[in-house]
């Protein structure tokens, strides 16, 4: 099965892991299809594209989810180590890491990527910038190290 055209801002990391905007019920079906095993959410359950019950959904179709909540108007190095850890324990596994729009989940990869990887900084911006240029605290988020 190929990767889904209509899932809003679809990415494919590398050979275990992508990541979008919210998926509908549909559309989580699909990702299982893919071969994914957890769902990590960074999205906020109270916004209005968020599912009744994504963990119950999810769960339904056999994956794992793990739901880091990150304040869109304060992303925190908190959150940001909470998905490291999030990362480290499914370290192997196909997972698929989404929040509303991918603007956290693109934010928190660049920082990993550099950070936790090495990977070049420009190529790894680039990937960002596919998705959206960060300001305000968003920029200031990705600039911090660590």
């Amino acid at each position: 099965m190929s990767d889904p055209e209509s899932i809003y801002n679809w990415r494919r990391l590398n050979d275990r892991i992508t990541t979008s905007d919210q998926p509908t019920e549909s559309q989580l079906a699909e990702i299982k299809a893919l071969g994914v095993r957890h769902v990590v959410n960074l999205g906020l359950h109270s916004h209005e594209k968020a599912l009744p019950d994504e963990a119950a959904s999810v769960s339904r179709l056999g994956m794992g989810h793990l739901h880091i909540p990150v304040d869109f108007q304060n992303p925190t190095d908190e959150d940001f180590a909470k998905f490291c850890w999030a990362m480290a324990q499914l370290n192997g596994a196909y997972i698929h890491v989404h929040c509303t729009s991918n603007y956290r989940v693109s934010a928190f990869f660049y920082r990993y990527r550099r950070d936790l990887f090495g990977e070049d900084e420009a190529r790894v911006h680039a990937d960002l910038e596919r998705i959206w240029r960060p300001e305000g605290v968003w920029a200031k988020f990705i600039e911090r190290r660590g």
